[in-house]
């Protein structure tokens, strides 16, 4: 086997979930081992879903703060260090209407991508380091929608608007841990981004859209610009992929770009699998 990851990534609506049940029913047809992680997975290996970094004193204060949830905390969060991560989705989905409105809200706060920009840099620098060292103990391939461009780019220019070189350097310390593992980036363009977003809005619920549209608006780079509502959700996508498209170039792993524009799969199957075909021994 070539590779051990496949990264998939391009804007929202482009296609990305789709194409990334693809690669891997692909893999699972030819006999290959492979595991597929989307965007919201709590159970990620190279990435934080729902999941809260406390420093030592701040989760003690916690315990403090929310007695009725302290046996509760205790016995689910996970040492780290000196410090603490509570995988509270994780926790939530497995209580259901039991996880205390009042203790969610306190630990999304301390969510891993409500931190600062550099720690959330070191700490998911740290998860991909971890998830590298274990990956090349198997033959697994480990296929991974977004997390490697998507991210980094949502939380430094989307969310703080740090400086672009920041970003891209953030994007090139992953990919340099990433190396060992061979791996192969599959980007997914699309030309028109209105189009793209207004597919996007349509096949997801409204509270989908309205969340998504207050995100990348009412903070950092699209609050700096004065940008609201769909038509500025758009401008800020647009800087985006910009940015993205950059980081693709300067890339140094193997990587493909295909064009999804047109929205026709069978075209987009045989590209993956002219793609992937390179990628497993026959």
């Amino acid at each position: 086997m070539n590779t051990k990851l496949i990264l998939i990534e391009g804007l929202p609506g482009s296609g990305k979930s789709t194409i990334a049940h693809m690669v891997f029913d692909i893999f699972a047809d030819r006999g290959v081992e492979a595991q597929l992680f989307q965007e919201g997975n709590v159970d990620h290996p190279a990435d934080y879903e729902g999941v809260s970094f406390y420093r030592q004193e701040e989760f003690h204060q916690l315990l403090l703060e929310l007695e009725e949830s302290r046996d509760m905390l205790a016995n689910t969060s996970l040492s780290y260090g000196n410090d603490y991560l509570i995988p509270y989705r994780k926790i939530q989905h497995e209580l259901g209407t039991d996880f205390p409105v009042e203790l969610l809200h306190a630990l999304f706060k301390k969510d891993i991508y409500e931190l600062p920009f550099y720690e959330n840099v070191r700490l998911i620098t740290e998860r991909w380091k971890s998830f590298v060292k274990d990956a090349l103990q198997d033959d697994t391939i480990h296929i991974f929608e977004c997390c490697f461009i998507q991210n980094p780019l949502t939380i430094g220019t989307v969310k703080y608007n740090v400086r672009q070189s920041e970003v891209m350097d953030y994007v090139f310390q992953l990919e340099e841990l990433i190396k060992p593992l061979n791996p192969l980036l599959i980007y997914i363009d699309k030309q028109d981004i209105r189009s793209v977003f207004e597919k996007a809005v349509h096949e997801r619920p409204q509270e989908w859209a309205n969340g998504f549209m207050e995100y990348y608006t009412g903070q950092g780079f699209g609050q700096m610009q004065g940008y609201s509502g769909f038509d500025g959700t758009v401008q800020v996508l647009q800087e985006r992929k910009k940015i993205e498209l950059e980081i693709y170039d300067l890339l140094k792993i193997n990587k493909q770009k295909i064009d999804n524009s047109q929205y026709d799969l069978a075209t987009c199957k045989e590209k993956i699998k002219e793609i992937l075909g390179k990628e497993i021994s026959t």
